[in-house]
């Protein structure tokens, strides 16, 4: 089942200076349950596209449908992590995680269990009390998923949600929040500049190409594996393969 279609997606900014297109016809799919990956050149309108299907900005032509229906305003279904973990120092790990719930006015006691159940399974279950500024890198990024889960949405928009994060410390979290992803059954697109990432991640890579963005390839990663996580995928004698061929193809468009 198609969870996720972008229709013939155009974004032109305008100035006084003139019109600069972003996006330029771009169409493509996304299955239930499904992982998929956004990469291309610098600039090119990666974070715009996944802004626009979130539905926080207007695309100058096209649409979004999610389980078939045309999105028209923000969408329930959707649930952002940004490349910034954004939580408030002044709320602890729990207070942080209700915010969104509270706002919304969801914050019932059926809600209050799932928190509690996504911190115990996740390992955080002792740490609710704890300010953001007495949790690792990787322990907040945790958090803001968690934040982001409570909401129950069905679709996870991730904007390179480990950038800023060590490479040691990128490697554990991202297998971690993969398991997570994975295990609460949720459809995912990220925007990365990592093709390991992409490529250890992802059940597909879409490649954009410069701006205005089309999409360039659409490239299904076939790694078959027990226990499949992202680690274990750069481990995989197909891997090298993938990335050999994203990387071709992005130098191409340098």
């Amino acid at each position: 089942m198609e969870k996720v279609v972008v229709k013939n997606v155009y974004m032109n900014y305008h100035s006084l200076k003139g019109t600069t297109p972003a996006l330029k016809n771009v169409s493509f799919s996304i299955k239930e349950g499904e992982f998929v990956s956004i990469v291309g050149p610098s600039g090119c309108g990666k974070s715009t596209l996944l802004n626009i299907i979130a539905g926080l900005l207007p695309s100058s032509n096209g649409e979004i449908y999610i389980d078939n229906e045309k999105r028209n305003s923000i969408s329930p279904k959707i649930g952002y992590m940004f490349q910034k973990d954004q939580l408030f120092g002044w709320l602890n790990v729990w207070d942080n995680i209700a915010l969104g719930l509270k706002i919304q006015k969801k914050y019932n006691k059926e809600k209050k269990e799932l928190i509690e159940n996504l911190l115990t399974s996740y390992g955080l279950k002792d740490f609710k009390k704890h300010h953001p500024d007495e949790l690792s890198g990787g322990m907040r990024q945790k958090v803001a998923l968690i934040r982001t889960l409570a909401l129950s949405p069905e679709v996870l928009l991730l904007d390179e949600p480990f950038s800023a994060l060590d490479y040691q410390t990128r490697l554990n979290i991202s297998d971690e929040i993969y398991k997570i992803i994975k295990n609460e059954g949720k459809t995912a697109l990220m925007v990365t500049h990592d093709i390991s990432e992409a490529v250890a991640m992802s059940d597909r890579v879409l490649i954009l190409s410069n701006r205005p963005a089309e999409l360039k390839r659409d490239i299904k990663i076939d790694i078959s594996l027990k226990d499949k996580s992202p680690l274990k995928c750069r481990e995989h004698p197909n891997f090298r393969m993938y990335f050999n061929d994203i990387w071709k193809e992005l130098n191409a468009l340098c």
